[in-house]
């Protein structure tokens, strides 16, 4: 099937993202960053900016573990103040149900974490058709269960701090991605699925084992368990269907491809290039012959002085893909405003298109970055030129005389 830009539910092909990390980290505090990182006290501020570059896209988190203080009480006046700010802007927001936290007394383990997870669900759409009861609703249930299950299941990096129950923790979190996935549409017929998972290439060394190959397949197809799990073709007890696969989203940062045995990085701008190395628009070409579904780029960023290249190769993978023919949709800049690493708050990754200036008397000040900024700009034109344009009908010749 061919897409056009009229096919896209989405009001810009650009996105903006905004940290919403509400989870336990590492040393089992609890962070929230739509304050920290100042989004919440400056959404006005942060949408308006968002004119300059043509966005008018935004994925935006509810902090699960913030609005569920009591178990099935919920208070959504944060997000009705989100809620009002995009309908000022008129900026579209794309919601997580759950980014990276959950509610004090839960973790994926809990024999009531998909109960519970299926009645925010519904709690959801109840509140935001109160507020929106027209247009197209469009929701993420969990992000990143891949990397979520990674990071609390096998490294003990946040609830419920496991080693070795990383499939466990994945199996959990499908449970309630499946059921609120279920119960989401029950509450709303017309809602449309946007998936979030890592986009990611693991390698064998050089001169590899017999050993070393499979077991980069393996790891290599497993990134794929959670959207098969979805989609019913794995673990089926679980309730997926082809249905709930809708608009996948992929996550690409500079270190998502790695050797194994022993790991190291490959690099993605080195002057000669690790023959290894797989261009972004081939692994989108990869992933969207496994499901045929239309796309985006749902997170993608660098930290440091090396923005601008990162936008610059993002640009062109995205017009490679897009020459392709494949039904890429959209990019999503994540973070638009800086963020501190999860576990150590002082440290800033300056990872956004702006930079954060921290404050003792108030929220982060906005500082552009000017160099980013121009290679996003450059970015968005070849983007502009590849992206297939819809067809105009002829008008018949009026003959006079």
């Amino acid at each position: 099937m061919k897409y056009t830009p009229t096919d896209s539910p989405f009001a810009s092909f650009w996105w903006g993202g905004y940290e919403c990390t509400d989870q336990l980290n590492a040393f089992g505090n609890r962070v929230d960053f739509l304050p920290l990182t100042g989004h919440l006290p400056l959404l006005d501020q942060d949408y308006a900016d968002l004119a300059q570059f043509n966005v008018r896209t935004v994925r935006e988190g509810i902090r699960w573990a913030m609005i569920e203080k009591t178990p099935y009480q919920y208070d959504w006046s944060t997000v009705k103040l989100m809620l009002d700010a995009g309908e000022r802007h008129g900026i579209q927001q794309v919601w997580d149900i759950c980014h990276f936290g959950y509610p004090d007394d839960l973790t994926p383990l809990h024999p009531m974490f998909a109960r519970r997870f299926a009645a925010v669900c519904r709690a959801f759409v109840d509140f935001y058709r109160s507020v929106r009861p027209e247009g197209t609703l469009i929701v993420t249930p969990i992000n990143e269960v891949s990397f979520m299950s990674w990071l609390g299941g096998d490294v003990r990096g946040t609830s419920p701090y496991c080693v070795g129950q990383g499939w466990e923790v994945k199996y959990g979190l499908m449970r309630a991605y499946i059921e609120g996935s279920w119960a989401l549409r029950e509450a709303d017929p017309s809602i449309r699925f946007l998936s979030t998972e890592p986009l990611i290439n693991i390698v064998p060394p050089p001169n590899p084992w017999v050993s070393h190959v499979r077991e980069a397949k393996r790891m290599h197809r497993d990134q794929f368990q959670a959207i098969d799990i979805l989609s019913g073709r794995m673990c089926p007890e679980l309730g997926g269907h082809e249905s709930l696969l809708d608009i996948i989203g992929f996550n690409y940062y500079y270190d998502n491809q790695w050797q194994l045995h022993p790991h190291r990085h490959l690099g993605w701008n080195d002057p000669v290039m690790d023959p290894r190395w797989v261009p972004l628009s081939e692994l989108l070409r990869q992933a969207h012959k496994r499901y045929k579904r239309p796309f985006v780029v749902t997170e993608t960023s660098h930290p440091g002085v090396d923005r601008p290249l990162w936008w610059n190769m993002i640009g062109k993978e995205c017009a490679k893909a897009l020459h392709m023919g494949l039904p890429l949709l959209g990019a999503c800049i994540y973070p638009m405003v800086d963020r501190p690493d999860w576990d150590h708050l002082d440290h800033w990754h300056r990872s956004g298109l702006w930079d954060a200036e921290l404050r003792p008397d108030g929220p982060p000040r906005r500082i552009l970055h000017e160099p980013s900024a121009h290679a996003l700009l450059e970015a968005q034109a070849l983007v502009q030129a590849a992206q297939p344009q819809p067809k105009v009908p002829r008008r018949r010749p009026v003959l006079v005389g």
